[in-house]
């Protein structure tokens, strides 16, 4: 492999990809760096560029026209949709994976069929593809229990019941479509009781190099209340997995999944991100997804010390044995700032002032933002994601609330206690 420099098109416009891109701008590798359709944040980084992603030949056409080496995939749709694959059969080399392998998110009934066939521990399932199955098995089981819809549904198609009743609605909520063609078939598995925790691993196929350990905080509400959202906060290094506990994962969850993958003749190659359970039999898979998390990408990025570009090229290329991921030893937390009605209705447009700036400690990665006759505005419904670093997660936790309450932005929230418990139980 030769060093020379590349240009590298960067697809999103998340705060995952304002981490990103800030981490892949570091690299000596990197000549130049563009981004599809990237934000605000991004753009002080990153020319930003207006592409509709979903037209893949527009994608190939782009890359072509200005000599785009290497194309790295931050959401999961496109994934899904087989960007990478038509990247690669044009000669664009990319970071993600295939579109069959990908199904290890774009399915959660694909990846449970595949947990019970290569014995990777996860929580007991049955599939169903009509309501009525669906409500009879619930109601044998009884509650709390699990329903999720098989698809892609932004984070939001998963409910823990807490109710017979709950359940029900959730199963009336997939089939009757509020999340689209997501909830066509539907997951209803057991409860598991524990803690969270999420492991990252970068994959080339074959090799497994561990990418750091998070929590999340996904409910909208201090105390981990009220509705599940894309995330509200994390923080890294998980408190509640040590080296025994990552070892366990690495050895009875994401090695075996590569090791099916290949044995399927669609290998994984990418960012495998698990997310765990930790129960008193140990740690289960609760879904896989292909992607960095959103915000624990954010988080992961402020700890890394090794060059990014090179650990992802590597991956691609089939050569995580020859790289290491170097970690920094302070903890990280991040703190989403939403919209107001937020995961429900939301107003776009408010305006966002105050400290921006990145400092010492930490920085803002733009999540949802939009500029408006000169004025940074709010565009979604997570808008940014302040973070910031310490020695101990307490000083992290303090270095991120203060830059919040420098920001100005009368119509946003953000939870008060991310960081303060050990993530979210289930």
């Amino acid at each position: 492999m030769t060093a020379d420099k590349i240009n590298v098109l960067l697809i999103g416009g998340g705060g995952r990809e304002h981490a990103l891109a800030w981490k892949l701008a570091q690299s000596p590798r990197l000549a130049e760096l563009h981004c599809a359709p990237g934000n605000p944040g991004i753009g002080e980084v990153a020319q930003c560029v207006d592409l509709d992603v979903s037209d893949h030949g527009a994608v190939i056409e782009f890359c072509r026209a200005l000599s785009i080496g290497f194309v790295v995939v931050g959401p999961e749709a496109p994934l899904v949709a087989g960007l990478v694959d038509d990247l690669e059969a044009a000669g664009i080399a990319a970071f993600g994976p295939s579109a069959a392998a990908a199904q290890l998110e774009g399915s959660k009934g694909f990846t449970k069929d595949l947990c019970a066939r290569f014995s990777i521990p996860t929580a007991a399932y049955e599939r169903f593809n009509n309501a009525p199955k669906a409500k009879r098995y619930v109601r044998e089981r009884g509650a709390p229990i699990v329903v999720k819809a098989d698809g892609l549904a932004a984070g939001k198609g998963v409910v823990v019941a807490q109710s017979l009743d709950e359940a029900l609605d959730a199963v009336d909520a997939c089939f009757e479509g509020e999340f689209g063609e997501a909830g066509s078939e539907v997951i209803v598995e057991e409860w598991l009781e524990g803690t969270e925790a999420s492991v990252f691993a970068l994959c080339d196929g074959q090799t497994a190099l561990l990418m750091g350990t998070a929590q999340d905080h996904k409910r909208v509400g201090d105390g981990d209340t009220g509705p599940n959202t894309g995330g509200m906060g994390a923080f890294s290094p998980a408190g509640n997995l040590d080296q025994t506990t990552i070892d366990e994962v690495m050895t009875t969850i994401i090695v075996p999944t590569l090791a099916a993958m290949a044995a399927r003749g669609t290998p994984f190659i990418g960012v495998l991100y698990a997310g765990l359970m930790m129960t008193a039999g140990g740690p289960k898979l609760i879904e896989y997804n292909v992607r960095f998390g959103d915000p624990e990408c954010q988080v992961l990025m402020m700890r890394l010390q090794s060059d990014l570009l090179e650990l992802l090229l590597a991956a691609s290329e089939g050569r995580l044995l020859e790289v290491e991921a170097d970690w920094s030893d302070d903890a990280a937390l991040t703190v989403v700032m939403a919209t107001r009605g937020y995961p429900g209705a939301y107003d776009k447009g408010s305006a966002i002032g105050g400290r921006l700036e990145p400092g010492d400690s930490g920085r803002v990665f733009h999540a949802g933002t939009a500029m408006k006759d000169g004025q940074l505005v709010a565009n979604g419904g997570r808008v940014l994601a302040v973070t910031a670093i310490g020695g101990t997660l307490g000083e992290a936790r303090e270095n991120a609330y203060a830059r919040v309450d420098a920001i100005d932005w009368p119509e946003g929230f953000c939870r008060g206690d991310i960081g303060a418990t050990q993530g979210e139980s289930a």
